[in-house]
């Protein structure tokens, strides 16, 4: 299973089956490119990553105590920063000493506040799903097995490049049923003034920007 799959071999076998016999292995190698392939086409339609991954957001201070994550659910905030000055993390015993406090979809401070000025707020954190949640694998495991079954028709967009399968997805192979399992997962555009950005941290060593 390779890493960002967001559904395994076994369950696209078993949903394929239709007898008492298990599913030949003939075809292991496509579907598990297949799997790959609409994980990534799924998360670039989501516009995020499932699995747990660490970023940082440069944004604009408001000049108010709350900032809400452009991603979700947030489990660790790994550094925050306000005019380049480190704010610590707020002592989680109910008291009120200074620093900050998280959910997994929002960041507030206490006895601080975010400044008001351009890109002088830096946070990064890890956000994800330690395990796929079961509507999003299984919306893959239905995509999946519905180009696995398709393959052989025309208009398919499947082509093999010197003896290896080139697997792609588009928006119509998306069914009612699949984007209605996803739509709660996918991101809605944060406010304008921030640029989010995959961390160079031990979750993801790789520092791709993004401006939103």
């Amino acid at each position: 299973m390779a890493f960002g799959d967001l559904a395994t071999l076994d369950n696209v076998k078993a949903w394929l089956q239709t007898g008492q016999n298990p599913f030949p292995d003939t075809d292991d190698a496509l579907l598990s490119q297949l799997i790959t392939a609409a994980s990534q086409f799924i998360q670039t339609w989501l516009a995020r990553q499932i699995a747990p991954t660490d970023y940082q957001e440069v944004r604009d201070g408001s000049g108010g105590q709350r900032l809400a994550f452009a991603n979700f659910p947030v489990t660790a905030v790994l550094s925050l920063t306000i005019d380049g000055l480190t704010i610590p993390s707020a002592p989680m015993d109910g008291g009120f000493s200074a620093g900050y406090v998280f959910t997994p979809t929002e960041l507030a401070l206490r006895g601080y506040v975010f400044t008001r000025r351009a890109q002088n707020v830096i946070v990064t954190y890890t956000a994800g799903y330690a395990a796929t949640p079961p509507d999003v694998a299984q919306a893959c495991i239905e995509l999946v097995c519905q180009r696995y079954r398709e393959r052989s028709h025309i208009g398919e967009q499947t082509r093999a490049v010197g003896g290896n399968e080139t697997v792609t997805y588009a928006l119509t192979d998306m069914s009612p049923d699949v984007k209605l399992l996803l739509s709660q997962y996918r991101m809605v555009a944060p406010v304008s003034g921030f640029v989010n950005q995959l961390a160079a941290t031990a979750t993801d060593p790789a520092l791709v920007t993004a401006a939103l």
